[in-house]
């Protein structure tokens, strides 16, 4: 293992159906479900190329296509959006347009897990360390969560894992990690658990969804055996990976959403509406006459 090789490659899985969204997800994809005005992916990308990334490769399935599109130029969008005096549009769309050969897309043929899906992508990273982000856990903070984990990759080496704290009794929602030796801005981790209940809990810090993993894992992800679900689970994987090679840990400062999930979702959206100069207060003055008068009187089904 070669602890000085530059993190350059990203995978972001997107192969998921979203079936917790049904029905919005019946004909779009989940990760183009938008927070605010931008797409749950677009935090993601965003995030990794904050952190120095240089290219990105999507895990995607059947009827992702719209992923594809949104990372595409759209010429006569541009176009008319000129001719309509429209400049502040085209310049955000010009800023996220990535480089040309930039990112890649592979296929997750079948729904095997997230173990499997981080397989896919072995050939388009090669024998390279990558970074690895759940799109579906969007990142709010003063600084990004992997540009984090860069940095104290650039110390210790090794996998990174992103955490944060949640309540001792929640445990059994996430993946734990015991927590070791500390280092400049992290742990040494000690442990994986995949939900475990709080009296068998190594600790209260759940992984939230970003990694920096060795090269190693693929061939060790090759020949998982399925767990939980019937399906590849990375969390086994890193496990297996750790008898060789060292995991530290960073908390992050800041908060990860679960837009996998409605209730995270909504609250991704608050959050990153309220932190908006152009609607924020409007937002959050919506909202406080919605809580202090109890609207809406009928709730939806």
């Amino acid at each position: 293992m070669d602890r000085t090789k530059k993190v350059r490659k990203a995978v972001i899985p997107v192969a998921g159906n979203g079936t917790r969204f049904l029905p919005a997800t019946k004909a779009m994809p989940k990760e183009m479900l938008t927070i605010v005005d931008r797409p749950v992916v677009q935090y993601a990308v965003d995030e990794a190329i904050e952190a120095g990334i240089e290219h990105i490769v999507f895990v995607t399935s059947r009827n992702k296509s719209a992923i594809e599109d949104h990372f595409d130029d759209t010429p006569e969008l541009i176009s008319n959006l000129h001719r309509a005096g429209k400049t502040v549009q085209v310049s955000e769309l010009e800023r996220i347009l990535p480089t040309a050969g930039s990112i890649s897309f592979t296929r997750q043929q079948s729904p095997l897990g997230l173990g499997h899906a981080v397989w896919c992508a072995r050939d388009l990273i090669g024998n390279e360390p990558f970074a690895l982000l759940l799109p579906d856990m969007v990142c709010y903070g003063a600084r990004g969560c992997m540009t984090g984990l860069m940095d104290l990759y650039s110390e210790v080496g090794g996998n990174i894992v992103a955490v944060e704290e949640c309540d001792p009794e929640e445990t059994s929602k996430y993946g734990i990690v015991g927590k070791g030796a500390p280092v400049s801005h992290g742990f040494a981790v000690t442990q994986m658990v995949e939900k475990p209940q709080p009296s068998q809990a190594p600790s209260n810090f759940y992984l939230n969804g970003r990694y920096i993993l060795q090269p190693e894992i693929f061939d060790i992800l090759a020949n998982q055996e399925r767990g939980a679900s019937n399906e590849i689970q990375l969390t086994d994987g890193m496990l297996r990976l750790s008898q060789a090679q060292a995991f530290h840990a960073q908390a992050y400062e800041g908060r990860t959403f679960d837009c996998g999930s409605k209730q995270g979702f909504i609250e991704a959206n608050v959050a990153f509406a309220l932190a908006r100069a152009d609607i924020g207060d409007l937002v959050y003055d919506s909202i406080k006459h919605m809580v202090l008068t109890h609207e809406p009187q009928v709730r939806a089904a």
